[in-house]
């Protein structure tokens, strides 16, 4: 044999990991969210739990109450957020009512790839095929608003889902992060749609910078959930770093908290946007609380070391969920938007 020789390793059989070893976590995952969901969106019907609609004097409870269902569990949050998203969206544009006991999703992802296409019905109407990414609460929502592009732009569309019509594709989503929030990629076959507003109304609406600080605030209350070990090590003990962790995360977390509550002050005083700047607004809210979110992760895993992500399952998972949803913010793109944002503004 000489010293340029491959080496091939073969794994004995018995020792190879099972291809679905995950799946079955996933699925028992997904059945308790979504059966959590449901809870949820009857709770809401009932007025035991309540979301404001933005804009309306009280978006601070909404994100408020967005904060905590994802303290408890960041994929239920990851489902409640899209309904009373969608039920806001639907109010905004003069969508359809959603029915009681419907459970909607907004599905409006546009990575590259094949996305969604919309054309027009020869009796009348619209239809939606193709593929859309990124679809959470797949198997347990009634209802979705997606984006396709039509011929004359991109537009919205309400689309109830049947089975003969859409498809979750199994095995497209892999994390163990959110993997109970349902998200694979969702194919539609001539689905009946009904349009939401006009073109690129989806995106131009005030309602869409607000939604995405809803999102941020689920991304808070996440963190929060994080820190539980930190504030446990750092009562338990005397040790200083530990302690200064816990500081550190305080004071990210309590900056984070005030600057979501006056968002959701400018929100309600210019639910419009009159003044033009929400999606600054957006921008910069969005970006404080991902950092406050990455540098939490950072300090309590520095601070409490391996154990409780070896040891505690619920706060693996959080670890897990976290780390994935705050990828939601596109990172150096949108903070290059920001810095063109003020750019053109102090040009003036």
């Amino acid at each position: 044999m000489t010293g340029n020789s491959e080496r091939r390793i073969v794994v004995p059989e018995n020792l190879a990991p099972p291809d679905r070893a995950g799946d079955f976590e996933a699925r028992a995952l997904r059945a308790e969210t979504s059966g959590r969901f449901t809870e949820a969106v009857a709770a809401m019907e009932s007025g035991r739990l309540h979301f404001p609609l933005p804009g309306n004097g009280s978006t601070a409870d909404r994100f408020a109450a967005l904060r905590a269902v994802a303290e408890d569990d960041l994929c239920l949050a990851r489902l409640v957020e899209g309904h009373v998203d969608a039920v806001a969206i639907l109010a905004e544009l003069d969508g359809p009512s959603a029915e009681s006991g419907s459970r909607w999703g907004v599905w409006a992802a546009e990575p590259p790839g094949e996305g969604l296409s919309a054309t027009r019905r020869p009796g009348g109407g619209w239809s939606v095929s193709g593929l859309k990414q990124y679809c959470s609460g797949a198997h347990s929502c009634t209802h979705a608003l997606v984006t396709a592009r039509a011929e004359e732009g991109r537009r919205l569309f309400a689309v109830a889902l049947s089975d003969a019509s859409y498809e979750p594709v199994e095995g497209t989503w892999r994390a163990l992060g959110m993997a109970g929030s349902d998200t694979p990629d969702v194919r539609f076959h001539e689905a009946p749609a009904e349009p939401v507003g006009g073109v690129e109304d989806y995106v131009n609406r005030p309602g869409f910078q607000h939604g995405g600080i809803g999102v941020a605030a689920c991304w808070l209350g996440g963190a929060h959930a994080v820190a539980r070990p930190l504030h446990a090590a750092a009562a338990r003990g005397n040790d200083p770093h530990t302690r200064a962790h816990l500081g550190a995360v305080d004071v990210d977390l309590h900056a984070a908290g005030l600057t979501l509550e006056a968002a959701a002050t400018a929100i309600d005083s210019d639910p419009l946007d009159a003044k033009g700047e929400a999606r600054l607004l957006s921008l910069r809210v969005r970006a404080l609380i991902e950092a406050a979110c990455r540098r939490a992760l950072d300090h309590v895993g520095r601070a409490t070391g391996a154990g409780p992500l070896c040891h505690d399952q619920r706060h693996a998972r959080n670890v897990a969920d976290l780390t994935v949803y705050i990828r939601q913010h596109h990172a150096e793109r949108n903070l290059a938007e920001l810095g063109t944002l003020l750019s053109e503004r102090e040009g003036l």
